[in-house]
This record gives C-alpha cells, structure tokens and sequence, in this order.
C-alpha cells in the first residue's frame, strides 16, 4: 500500500515540474521573459542621475 502512495505522489509531483515548465515556456510568457533576462542589466533610476550631474555620495 505505502509503494502506490509512493508511486502517486511521485507522479504528482512529476506532473506539476511538467506544467510548471510547461507554463514557464509557454509562447504567452515570451515578452516576460525577456523583460526578466534583462532585468541585472537595468540601472537604478539613482545611479543614472548621478552620472548626469557628476555627483558621487562618497
């Protein structure tokens, strides 16, 4: 009895990393995924203003 619970919620769990990835991937999440891949290359607003007018907070 304990090895089908097993077995079940292994399956359980296989399915949800599928539809996890499946979702993740999915044609409708393209441009998020874009935006996000771009994200550690954004500059904080702070930063941008500080290089226009030269200051430094040190």
């Amino acid at each position: 009895m304990l090895a089908i619970v097993n077995g079940f919620i292994t399956g359980l769990g296989l399915l949800t990393f599928a539809g996890i990835v499946w979702w993740a991937w999915s044609a409708h999440r393209a441009e998020a995924n874009r935006q996000s891949a771009l994200l550690p290359f954004a500059l904080p607003e702070e930063y941008q203003n500080d290089k226009k007018t030269g200051d430094t907070h040190e």
